[in-house]
């Protein structure tokens, strides 16, 4: 009995090193790759698009952009948003299909570290790493890692590579209306496209920029970011 509770101490303790030791060190170190990167590149086998740039170097309207079209609630809430999570299951139960009620952190938990899929133990390792984040990262972090390593086209990665790409212009110049065009293709990138937009497309970037509008623009982050930035 003491054997298999010095076991089980154990596992927890390397448990516990494994899973915090990435995260604080990934707070001020940028992240080389992520999961989603290592596994877009072991499928095809090609070289993903992928540029780190500090936040400073991102224009501020695309971070409003993505907590406008993704986690308006991302300014206040500590990881999870409970009532995004109640309408989703709720919905489910009344028949429809269960969509997704991801919070920005949870997105960069599960892109950061995590396999794809929807198996009980990623979601249990997502919420997990998502507590840690919001535990040893501010706000501020968690939004500079979001902007680069979110999948935003075809072998494309974070608002640097597809500024270069699509609007032949750096993150720090991309207009509100290239910015909403980079949120509005984030629930699909593979298919969606922001240099080459659908009506749907269009239709949704007109949304997230009204959006943008309703939330007071970049005030709207005021609390979170630097005022210098957001300037």
């Amino acid at each position: 009995m003491k054997r298999l509770r010095r076991w089980l101490l154990w596992s927890i303790a390397a448990f516990l090193f494994i899973s915090i030791i990435p995260v604080i060190l990934l707070r001020w170190i940028p992240p080389p790759t992520s999961a989603v990167i290592l596994a877009r590149l072991l499928s095809e086998g090609e070289q993903q698009d992928y540029q780190w740039v500090p936040l400073e170097s991102i224009s501020p309207d695309a971070a409003l952009a993505v907590v406008a079209s993704e986690d308006q609630k991302f300014p206040t809430h500590r990881g999870f948003d409970i009532d995004a999570i109640k309408d989703a299951v709720e919905q489910h139960a009344q028949g429809e299909r269960l969509r997704g009620a991801s919070t920005l952190t949870q997105q960069v938990a599960r892109n950061l570290f995590l396999w794809q899929g929807r198996s009980f133990l990623r979601k249990g390792l997502e919420a997990w790493l998502t507590i840690l984040l919001e535990i040893f990262w501010p706000k501020e972090r968690i939004l500079e890692v979001y902007l680069n390593i979110a999948e935003t086209g075809k072998r494309t990665f974070g608002a640097q590579a597809a500024s270069l790409k699509f609007f032949s212009r750096q993150a720090s110049a991309l207009t509100r209306e290239q910015a909403a065009l980079l949120a509005a293709v984030l629930p699909n990138p593979l298919r969606l496209e922001a240099n080459r937009p659908s009506a749907y497309v269009i239709q949704r970037r007109n949304e997230i920029l009204q959006q943008m509008r309703q939330l007071g623009g970049r005030a709207y982050l005021k609390d979170i970011l630097p005022a210098s930035y957001l300037q």
